[in-house]
Order: C-alpha cells, then sequence, then structure tokens
C-alpha cells in the first residue's frame, strides 16, 4: 500500500472553525474595526450582521458536512484497503507456514543437498543448495515484509480514528455556532419588528438605517426583490383580507431579510402606517413604479436614487400582515389601485419569479 493512498484528506474548514469561534459573531453592537466600547446600533443593523454571520456558519457548517461525507467515505475506503491488507498478510503467513513445515519435512539444507548428491551428483546438489538460498531469502523478506505491512495497518488506523474524531469535533462545533447565531438572530428579528410596531403605530417612520457596506452590484438591469422567498398569495388571488382582489405578489420571508431595488430609479415615497404598515414606492426609468410594503425597516430616504439590487429595506410583518412577507407591486402610477401582475412585469424585464 503506498502511503499517498493511506494519506488522508486536509480539511479546510477545521482551519475556520477555530478562528470564528474565537472571533465570535459581529452583530453584538459593536462597530466593524471599533472597540466596541459604548457603540449602540439599531435593531435593522444588528439583523442585517446576523445574517452575514448565519449566512458564513451556514456556508461552513455545509462544507463541514460535505467533508464529513468525503471524510465517511475515505475512511470506509480506507478501511477496506486494510481489510485487503489484513487478507495478504494472513495469506502470507500461511505461505510462511507452508515453507517452515517442508523445510522440516526435508530435514533443511543438508537434506536437500544429500538428496541433490544421491539422485544428480554435484551439479544437482549445486542448483539445490541455490534453489534453498532463494527460499531462505524469500522467506527472510517474507517475514520482514509482513512486519513492515503490520506496522502500517497500524499506523492507518490510528491516523483514520483521529481524522474521524477531528471531524466529528468540527461538526459539533459547527452545529453550536449555527444555533447560537440562530438564537441571536431570532431575538434580534423580535425586536426589529417590536420597533416598525411602533413606527406604524405612531404613523411616523424612524428614518433610513443605513447598514454596513454599500450597494450590491449586480450585471442584471432587474433583480427579484428578495432571495430565498417562497411565493404565497398571487395578484388577483381572493382573500378576507383585501377589499377586492389581492393587488400584489407576495413573498414569504423571515423578518429582517434583505429587499432590493428591482431595478434603478428613484424613492419616491416612503411610509408608516396604514395596511400596508411600512412601504416604500420607487419610480423606475421606464415610467413604472414598484411598491414594497410591510416591511420592518428601510435603510433609503425619500427622494434618494438607487441602483438595481440595492438594499432599500428589511422584511417585516408590519400593517395588515398575517406573517413575515413581503407584499410587492408594479404600477403604473405611484398610488394603490394602478397594480398590473408583477410576476409577468419582472419576467418580461430578465427577473424572472420562481415557483
Amino acid at each position: 500500500m503506498r502511503s499517498s493512498r493511506r494519506r488522508l484528506l486536509l480539511v479546510p474548514v477545521l482551519l475556520c472553525v477555530p478562528a470564528l469561534l474565537a472571533a465570535g459573531p459581529i452583530s453584538d453592537g459593536a462597530e466593524p474595526g471599533g472597540d466596541g466600547a459604548g457603540a449602540e446600533v439599531g435593531a435593522g443593523v444588528q439583523v442585517a450582521r446576523l445574517y452575514e454571520d448565519a449566512a458564513v456558519a451556514s456556508r461552513m457548517y455545509e462544507a463541514g458536512r460535505l467533508e464529513a461525507e468525503a471524510r465517511r467515505a475515505e475512511v470506509q475506503r480506507l478501511e477496506a484497503l486494510l481489510t485487503g491488507r489484513r487478507q495478504e498478510i494472513a495469506a502470507l503467513r500461511e505461505e510462511l507456514g507452508r515453507i517452515a513445515r517442508a523445510q522440516y519435512r526435508t530435514g533443511g539444507e543438508l537434506s536437500a543437498t544429500a538428496h541433490g548428491l544421491l539422485v544428480g551428483g554435484p551439479d544437482a546438489a549445486s542448483r539445490s543448495r541455490r534453489s534453498f538460498a532463494r527460499m531462505s531469502l524469500d522467506v527472510d523478506m517474507a517475514i520482514g515484509e509482513s512486519r513492515r505491512a503490520e506496522a502500517r495497518l497500524a499506523a492507518d488506523e490510528a491516523k483514520a480514528a483521529d481524522g474521524w474524531q477531528a471531524m466529528e469535533q468540527s461538526t459539533l462545533e459547527l452545529a453550536s455556532l449555527k444555533a447560537d447565531i440562530e438564537q441571536k438572530l431570532e431575538q434580534a428579528r423580535g425586536q426589529l419588528q417590536g420597533e416598525a410596531d411602533i413606527s406604524v403605530a405612531a404613523g411616523s417612520c424612524r428614518g433610513a438605517e443605513r447598514l454596513d457596506g454599500g450597494p450590491v452590484p449586480y450585471s442584471g438591469a432587474w433583480v427579484t426583490p428578495v432571495e430565498g422567498y417562497t411565493l404565497s398569495a398571487s395578484f388577483g388571488s381572493g382573500g378576507e383580507h383585501w377589499a377586492n382582489r389581492h393587488t400584489g405578489q407576495d413573498f414569504a420571508v423571515p423578518i429582517g431579510t434583505p429587499v432590493r431595488a428591482v431595478g434603478a430609479g428613484r424613492v419616491v415615497r416612503v411610509a408608516c402606517g396604514g395596511a400596508f404598515g411600512i412601504e416604500i414606492v420607487l419610480e423606475h426609468n421606464d415610467g413604472y413604479y414598484t411598491q414594497y410594503a410591510h416591511l420592518a425597516a428601510v435603510t433609503v430616504d425619500q427622494g434618494e436614487s438607487v441602483s438595481p439590487g440595492q438594499l432599500i429595506g428589511q422584511s417585516g410583518t408590519s400593517g395588515n400582515s398575517t406573517g413575515p412577507h413581503l407584499h410587492f407591486e408594479a404600477r403604473v402610477t405611484p398610488d394603490a389601485g394602478s397594480a398590473v401582475d408583477p410576476v409577468p412585469w419582472l419576467g418580461a424585464r430578465g427577473a424572472p419569479v420562481g415557483r
């Protein structure tokens, strides 16, 4: 067995885990790059940072899970090789036993030489001695290989056991870290929605809360308003929550999910209160308008220009809402009552909405 075949895979994620565990989430109120002393940030910023932490932890957890599966397959492969090596050693020992028994029956080198002299003369005796010497050398080599194989076998088994234990520990640490971040994120979501409810009840928005980082660049001119969604109420559907028919497309997402401008444009309305709760209306360059409602927070001000995919708010469940989601409309005017079906509207602009 070659050593390169026995070498276990290195696990990059194991190098990342201690650093992330030592650093901990960056979402406890400290500004990036600062010492955190006395620094306070709003719930929206905390949620945004925790979203980033959760995304990193989820990616690392998934990478760890996949690496664990790869390690499991590697250990199984190694075990198969070791099983084969054990069988080879067993066969080798059986062969050594057969040779030893044959030597014992023939009386060793003296008997083989005497037999050669009696049967074939000096030349035959010489051949018998050479044959016996080769056989003795083969026996010595077989014994040495057997001992080396046993040593390699023990080393490989120890390496496999150590690697598996390290992987199991890494997976446990990643799962614990992920659960801790998700718990903090859930608490921050509650705080964010509570602040939104206060604003809606007062009918006064808190104003834009700027989040860390700048706009995320997108190659396309149009994007969907959120990622990782599940479609719920569709355009034109009926229900007891609407006076007539549903005027938009609902995207079910957790509280605090980043909400993006679907295209370039200008913020023409930021409002709080009423059935839509906290809402934003954008005017786009092609003359259409889009509305983003039931938000928990806004990150842009009225009159501000936005680019495709720019973060403009965070989803919530403010106003007349039965659960966390984004209510999205495409309109021909900035006001309610002029909506068109937003799904084909987005699809026609190169931003198809998945079902």
